[in-house]
């Protein structure tokens, strides 16, 4: 098992967390079809809140309950910096936890 298993877990739960008290966390999914998006982040169907919660997070629990394989790279905080750059402030939690979660991904402690 990949050591950085546990971390990365944690590292999920703080970002739903903070997507949960910043009131960007929705009831209801999207459509199949936005789902179904081919753009990276969803950017066509999706807001990247809404990507993180239904495609980001559920993908990265799939790998972690399937045993597999994590990616060796990730650069979700720059897509959150420029996706929040009017509102810095509200989102400062989440881009610093996703900045995490790329640094445990590239294996940086």
């Amino acid at each position: 098992m990949d050591p950085r298993y546990p971390a990365v877990a944690e590292q999920m739960l703080l970002i739903e967390r903070e997507l949960r008290m910043q009131g960007w966390w929705e009831a209801q999914a999207p459509s199949a079809e936005a789902l179904a998006s081919q753009q990276p982040f969803c950017v066509d169907t999706l807001a990247f809140e809404q990507w993180l919660q239904w495609i980001f997070l559920p993908r990265m629990k799939q790998l972690l309950q399937a045993g597999a394989t994590l990616p060796g790279v990730s650069g979700i905080q720059p897509m959150a910096e420029q996706v929040y750059g009017g509102q810095m402030e509200k989102a400062r939690v989440l881009i610093k936890l996703l900045g995490e979660f790329d640094q445990l991904i590239a294996g940086a402690s």
